[in-house]
């Protein structure tokens, strides 16, 4: 699933392309989309292109309406110029928008919807985000009171839940519990509060070193392991660049993600 930074990078790249440019046509699979007429699109200014943790909305002027797409495991935007050959199939798109001289493609997001200001303000994901890590005004003194409110949920979950950082996925919360030597199991409550801070500035710390780069991940080592980009995830089976001791894997939380973690250095 692309992270905070992969998302912010998607918007900077389609903002390039489509910001103040008039859309001249719009096609779509999605039933949400169809339903509303997206031929009223046609003709408006896209106002902005914003993330938003792993979301991403479109914004259309004079309208306010926002396409919001959210990529989950499967979805990625594409520019193309016209006429361009596409790198995937066209059955996979699930919106093309165009402007003079650019054709913006979301293929298979699972998350395609076209919503007024007032539905982004109550929609459900959206209007409980936490803190953007990202954002360079976020707010860390809120992030750290939802983390509170979780005491009896395992860290490696509370840093998963976007309402508590938005924007930090399964590589950076791996990453992260490795750098502060903390269990992926172990509850938020057990947690000293110094703890809790340091996992959240260095989630934001490790998004925002991130974000001008094209891969996933830069890294995450500072360069206290040369050549290497990660320290436990992916890692399984590996010996840890720390300690020696085999990385090791399992299933955590409602979603049964992958978390990796050094039973050495993070026992």
């Amino acid at each position: 699933m692309p992270e905070g930074d992969t998302i912010y990078r998607t918007a900077a790249t389609l903002r390039r392309a489509l910001a103040d440019a008039e859309v001249t046509a719009v096609e779509t699979t999605v039933a949400q989309v169809r339903q509303l007429g997206p031929s009223r699109l046609v003709g408006q200014r896209v106002a902005s292109v914003e993330p938003r943790g792993k979301h991403l909305l479109c914004w259309f002027a004079p309208s306010d309406l926002a396409l919001h797409t959210h990529m989950m495991m499967s979805g990625s935007w594409h520019l193309y110029r016209p006429g361009q050959r596409w790198q995937k199939p066209r059955r996979m798109a699930k919106l093309v928008l165009s402007v003079p001289g650019w054709q913006a493609v979301c293929f298979s997001a699972p998350i395609v919807e076209l919503l007024s200001r007032s539905q982004v303000e109550q929609h459900r994901s959206l209007a409980t985000l936490g803190p953007d890590a990202l954002d360079p005004d976020a707010d860390l003194v809120e992030a750290r009171r939802r983390l509170d409110q979780r005491q009896d949920t395992p860290v490696g979950d509370a840093l998963l839940d976007q309402q508590v950082l938005a924007g930090v996925g399964n590589v950076y919360r791996c990453e992260v519990l490795f750098l502060h030597g903390v269990d992926p199991a172990t509850p938020v409550g057990c947690l000293p509060g110094a703890t809790r801070d340091a996992l959240l500035a260095t989630a934001v710390e490790l998004l925002t070193s991130n974000v001008d780069v094209g891969s996933v991940v830069r890294s995450t080592t500072d360069g206290r392991v040369p050549g290497q980009r990660l320290h436990v995830y992916g890692r399984a089976g590996r010996a840890c660049p720390r300690c020696g001791a085999a990385i090791r894997a399992a299933r955590q939380g409602a979603h049964a993600r992958l978390v990796y973690w050094c039973p050495g250095c993070q026992g």
